[in-house]
């Protein structure tokens, strides 16, 4: 799908699922100054012209300021409340933005403008090999799922 189209996709899920408001700009500029880098352009855009979270699997995706909260953070830039990772196991650039439970995150890479996708699991920090726009099309039609995205991580 292309940008275009993922973005029409989550203006549909956000109608029938009456997601947040789209993020204030001074929102988003408050995330990228808390986590050192810029919001791939395709997640900007979301939060930005969409909706401030809450779009993608279940209960949907971490907002900024004000938007739809994940897990234990109320928004981006809590996380980066207390500086980065203090384990080191998480590189500096990944965002964590889902949350599938028991401690299985899915985090966006904000060092690539196609924004990788990395996720967590057992203190290991691995790429999925799919992109956010790719991410986002396949937890929409929920054909990703935390058993999936499991299932293509390496045996430990």
């Amino acid at each position: 799908m292309t940008d275009d189209e993922i973005v029409e996709a989550v203006r549909d899920h956000a109608r029938a699922k009456r997601l947040p408001t789209p993020a204030r700009p001074a929102a988003v500029t408050e995330a990228e100054q808390a986590i050192g880098f810029p919001l791939p352009p395709l997640l900007r855009r979301l939060y930005l012209d969409v909706a401030n979270g809450g779009f993608g699997p279940a209960e949907g995706i971490l907002g900024v300021r004000g938007g739809a909260p994940q897990g234990d953070w109320s928004d981006l830039s809590e996380i980066y409340d207390d500086g980065p990772d203090p384990s080191s196991r998480i590189p500096t650039g990944l965002v964590p933005v889902y949350d599938w439970g028991c401690t299985i995150w899915s985090l966006v890479d904000f060092r690539d403008p196609a924004g990788p996708m990395w996720c967590t699991h057992d203190g290991e920090c691995r790429p999925q090999g799919i992109n956010l726009s790719q991410w986002l099309a396949e937890t929409m039609a929920g054909t990703l799922t935390v058993d999936s995205l499991l299932a293509g991580q390496p045996a430990h």
